[in-house]
């Protein structure tokens, strides 16, 4: 019996098996043969596809004699060559007797029997400990410590003091110096004051002087047309207007069906794919490794090193240094901080000399300020008419007969009944499901209707 996939059995385009190149259950080498290509555009029964008018990308070769005349060929002309006598080379010949093999080195140089050196090095002796060593050093013998003196100071001592009298002599600038009084110089700078002239002023130019004036023509003025409006009527009507006919008419009707929304009564089965295809696998608990507990090892730890078993201590004297102790200069005497500039040459109590401002030449205004303009002062209000509108009063024009609301879609279109698609269903009605591929396509077969027995 003839077997359905999904995508056959979907009325609606929109249901389709995963055409995916990863075969779930095998690796065959079999492509699909099911497309969206071939549901929608079947094959005809005799009728052979067009043949492609494209030329043939193959190479087409000559079928003349090739002549193998060549520019070079036709223009070249040979001619003799004769060939160079080549050098022969003569016969070697070994010339007889021995071959001297001595040199100045072998003959001036004289050999010598070379021993091998002795190692100066002592050989190592290994010291036997058998008591305290007491000795005495080359150093300690040879430099002993005398018996010396501290040598005297040949610094002299300090005959100078300061005089405790004010110093009383003058400076060659002191006798010389003159003060006077500190007066600021004149300034050379000219007043910016205007200064104004007594002639009257002359306001006559080149322009005045040498323009002579003319008496212009008189121009005809010419009289200003009065508007005239016209006799006949403003035709108003449009094309519009014309053609239209205001009819009274009912609103058209929709002719779409209602949707009706397609509801199923049985449970929702949330079972996939996935969940039918890869099923939990029990995993075991991971082990988890155990640490080996620490012991530790038995008997004592000698902590004594080879250097504290071979070390002997000595007592010995840190020596003193020879440098002389730092002795602090004491001075009875206060610290005087005056000198003669300080005493000669006293602050003197100054003060800065303030700015010269000048007069302002024009004065400030003492009266109200008024805020007319030469536009508010000379402007005359008018009264404003507004211009009538041309425009025609609107007045729909309105028909006894009925509007005529026929198309010809509403004539034409044949209301359907929407249908659901069989392939919306976990398992399609009328159908049973039989295997599924290896391209994962999902095959029904069709349930034979039962026939009652008369």
């Amino acid at each position: 019996m003839r077997t359905w996939c999904l995508c056959q059995i979907c009325t609606c385009g929109r249901h389709h098996c995963p055409h995916g190149t990863t075969r779930i259950y095998e690796n065959s080498g079999g492509s699909c043969a099911t497309t969206e290509y071939l549901e929608k555009y079947p094959t005809y029964g005799s009728v052979l596809p067009p043949q492609s008018l494209k030329p043939k990308e193959e190479f087409r070769g000559y079928g003349g004699k090739m002549e193998g005349i060549t520019t070079f060929k036709s223009d070249y002309r040979p001619y003799k060559i004769d060939k160079q006598p080549r050098h022969a080379p003569e016969e070697y010949k070994p010339k007889q007797g021995v071959i001297d093999l001595g040199t100045t080195y072998k003959r001036d140089f004289n050999s010598y029997k070379v021993h091998p050196v002795v190692i100066v090095r002592p050989l190592e002796r290994q010291q036997v400990k058998k008591g305290k060593l007491d000795t005495v050093p080359t150093y300690k013998d040879d430099y002993r410590a005398w018996d010396i003196q501290k040598s005297e100071l040949y610094k002299p001592q300090q005959t100078y003091y300061p005089p405790t009298v004010r110093f009383g002599n003058s400076t060659t600038f002191q006798d010389d110096y003159v003060p006077r009084e500190i007066k600021p110089r004149q300034s050379c700078k000219p007043s910016p004051a205007v200064k104004r002239s007594t002639i009257p002023f002359s306001g006559n130019t080149s322009h005045r002087l040498d323009y002579v004036p003319h008496r212009p023509e008189f121009k005809l003025a010419r009289p200003k047309d009065s508007y005239k409006p016209p006799d006949q009527p403003l035709e108003d009507l449009t094309t519009h207007r014309c053609d239209f006919q205001g009819l009274v008419g009912e609103t058209a009707k929709i002719c779409r069906p209602a949707h009706t929304r397609v509801a199923q009564d049985a449970p929702f089965e949330g079972s996939t794919e996935f969940r039918d295809s890869f099923q939990a696998w029990a995993l075991p608990a991971p082990q988890v490794q155990k640490v080996a507990e620490y012991v530790p090892p038995a008997g004592t730890m000698q902590l004594q090193s080879t250097s504290h078993l071979d070390y002997v201590p000595h007592q010995a004297t840190r020596v003193l240094p020879i440098r002389p102790a730092f002795r602090r200069r004491n001075h009875n005497f206060p610290f005087q901080g005056k000198s003669t500039t300080m005493h000669d040459f006293p602050a003197w109590e100054s003060c800065r000399q303030g700015l010269i401002k000048q007069e302002p030449q024009i004065p400030s205004p003492s009266g109200k300020f008024d805020g007319l303009s030469t536009f508010r002062s000379h402007y005359v209000p008018h009264e404003l008419i507004p211009t009538e509108s041309c425009k025609p009063a609107y007045a729909p024009l309105k028909r006894s007969l009925p509007f005529d609301d026929v198309t010809m879609y509403s004539l034409e279109y044949m209301p359907k009944k929407l249908e659901t698609c069989p392939a919306s269903y976990p398992s399609p009605p009328g159908y049973l499901f039989e295997t599924t591929n290896s391209r994962g396509h999902k095959f029904f077969r069709k349930i034979a209707p039962a026939v009652k027995a008369f």
